[in-house]
């Protein structure tokens, strides 16, 4: 929204000057049109008014109008409009490594597991726009789907683009966390953060978990870690049907929560169990909320400048009193 105000409003105290200006051309017109006294009042009655006379208050109008339009000029009138923008003063690098093993085809979330969380983490990403996020894909071995990047758009590609089958199956989170590590440890950001989900237990992989962790821990490197599954059974796959889908039946939920919670522990992260979708998108919400990105408002202002509005209307009215002064009014003044 955009306010006029003046730079340098001390100059319109100069305004005051009118006064004695005006008084001045007050007491000089009745000094030079002097009162006559008749004897009788009837001579005046046959005179003629002379309808041109207020044409001699043109020239000190015009004078008083340039003086007012100087000094306004003077006090450099201005529009001007607020703005802002955000700058980020705690950077956050965020990595998300997510399970893609068979199991995460089971559909105790909906419409499974996976696709659950692509939703749920592809609107964690939609709300942190300021921040570096990196995309991680494990199962029996892990790989860097995108690296840290501000190009949501890409990532959010990257994530709809997750499903099983893209690699060798297992559950290999020692694998998973050892790639967010190597993905954030030379990070110059004032704060890494990772966020590992998984469906079950640590079964593949040449990297122990806890090694894993310790390394993150090294490298100050907080892990959130998200054990994904009802409690009891799950409509689970377990093999193919021979027509490009799956067998199911219910199985027992095994998610190895003590491994999970340590992990969280020794890097100062926290474990959260997610059995539904509404939980899952609530564990996130918790996570964005931990980690928010401290960000500062700068004001700034941008001016258009009037000043030269008011010098050019006096420059004009004094041209056309000048004008008029040797000209129309000479018989006047």
């Amino acid at each position: 929204m955009s306010k006029y105000e003046f730079q340098n409003p001390e100059f319109l105290w100069l305004l005051l000057v009118l006064i004695p200006i005006l008084i001045w051309y007050y007491l000089k017109e009745r000094k030079s049109h002097p009162e006559l006294l008749f004897p009788e009042t009837e001579f005046l009655a046959h005179q003629k008014s002379n309808r041109w006379a207020w044409l001699r208050y043109i020239s000190p109008f015009l004078r008083v109008a340039i003086i007012s339009l100087v000094i306004i000029g003077l006090a450099r009138p201005r529009s001007s409009q607020e703005k802002s923008r955000s700058r980020d003063t705690e950077g956050i690098d965020i990595v998300m490594a997510v399970d893609v093993s068979a199991s995460m085809l089971a559909q105790d979330l909906k419409p499974d597991r996976l696709e659950a969380t692509k939703e749920v983490a592809a609107n964690f990403i939609e709300g942190r726009p300021t921040d570096r996020i990196g995309l991680v894909v494990y199962a029996g071995e892990s790989y860097t789907q995108t690296p840290l990047t501000t190009d949501h758009a890409v990532l959010r590609n990257a994530l709809a683009g997750l499903r099983h089958g893209l690699i060798e199956d297992g559950t290999a989170i020692g694998m998973g966390l050892a790639t967010i590590v190597n993905r954030l440890k030379d990070s110059k950001a004032k704060s890494k953060v990772a966020i590992l989900l998984t469906d079950g237990e640590n079964n593949r992989g040449e990297i122990d978990p806890i090694t894993a962790s310790q390394l993150a821990k090294e490298f100050n490197i907080r892990v959130y870690t998200i054990g994904v599954g009802t409690k009891g059974l799950a409509r689970t796959p377990i093999a193919y049907d021979g027509r490009g889908g799956f067998q199911f039946t219910n199985m027992e939920v095994n998610i190895d929560e003590e491994l999970l919670q340590e992990i969280a522990d020794q890097t100062g992260g926290k474990y959260f169990r997610a059995t539904d979708n509404e939980k899952l998108q609530a564990i996130y919400n918790e996570i964005d909320t931990l980690e928010k990105t401290k960000l500062e408002e700068i004001k700034f202002y941008t001016y258009d400048e009037k000043f030269d509005v008011f010098i050019l209307w006096a420059l004009a009215l004094f041209s056309l009193e000048v004008i008029l002064r040797y000209t129309f009014l000479k018989s006047f003044i």
